[in-house]
């Protein structure tokens, strides 16, 4: 941030002091996370018996909020500087900008890959800030190209690139929100889980069929609530085990599963 910002002062790029400002909120934002998911990973309490999961996509939208308040600050400023007449960017600035991009991309490969290995919301998210620093210092190398090729007259295209890396910014935090907003509405998780989940459950001797299969996420965890059907002979013990089987069945190949509740129903 600090690099990128001094480049952009020196070199006359609002489109390069735009990108500091981005990667300013990327600091802030990635502390959000660092919180979420610390306070994610807490134990439940006797305040909290579901755990504290609903922190890690609380994470997520305050990202996806610093996204946006970058955004609107970008354009704003990057129309202001349109208008008024200024000094072309000065050449060293591409050089800043290939250097960042290079360190941005991969760090958003990384970041990406471990918000995928977790299935975490706001680890994932905070790899589409970085991502978005990449579009944004791409945007800014081409707008300063553009008016280093075309030289007097072509200044404010700079100041345009900063503009369209601001509507990208803008996309990305729509982006990350939605699924965040979803975990905290628990809504159905994407993909086949229910599917899975009943698949994993009639394969577990007694269960005669499955009924409802509800999931939900919740912070690095899923919770199941599961209907089966098993014989109505059985005792009162023999569903409880069944039920107690098809808990443990479920747990043992979906490790994500953090609970699944169980009720019996007779056939």
């Amino acid at each position: 941030m600090l690099g990128k910002g001094a480049a952009g002062i020196l070199g006359h790029s609002y489109a390069l002091i735009a990108d500091a400002i981005e990667s300013g909120t990327d600091v802030v934002s990635s502390g959000f996370v660092w919180l979420g998911l610390r306070t994610a990973a807490r134990d439940p309490d006797e305040d909290h018996p579901y755990g504290h999961g609903k922190a890690e996509p609380l994470a997520a939208i305050a990202v996806s909020f610093f996204l946006l308040v970058a955004a609107v600050y970008i354009a704003w400023h990057s129309l202001s500087f349109i208008r008024t007449p200024h000094a072309l960017p000065a050449p060293f600035t591409l050089f800043v900008l290939g250097g960042v991009i290079l360190v941005k991309e991969t760090l958003f490969r990384y970041v990406d890959r471990v918000g995928k290995t977790m299935d975490s919301g706001a680890v994932k998210a905070d790899a589409w800030h970085q991502r978005s620093d990449v579009i944004t210092s791409g945007a800014a190398f081409i707008g300063i190209g553009i008016a280093l090729w075309g030289g007097k007259g072509y200044e404010s295209a700079d100041d345009w690139a900063a503009l369209v890396a601001s509507a990208v910014i803008l996309f990305n935090a729509y982006h990350i929100f939605r699924p965040a907003f979803g975990e905290i509405m628990d809504e159905a998780p994407d993909g086949d889980w229910p599917q899975q989940i009943k698949q994993l459950a009639r394969a577990v001797p007694g269960v005669a069929s499955t009924e409802k299969c509800h999931v939900r996420k919740m912070g690095l965890g899923y919770f199941v609530d599961l209907h089966l059907v098993v014989d109505g002979e059985l005792t009162v013990r023999q569903g409880h085990a069944i039920a107690h089987a098809v808990k443990a069945a479920i747990i043992e190949q979906k490790p994500a599963v953090y609970d699944v509740l169980v009720h019996v129903e007779p056939n």
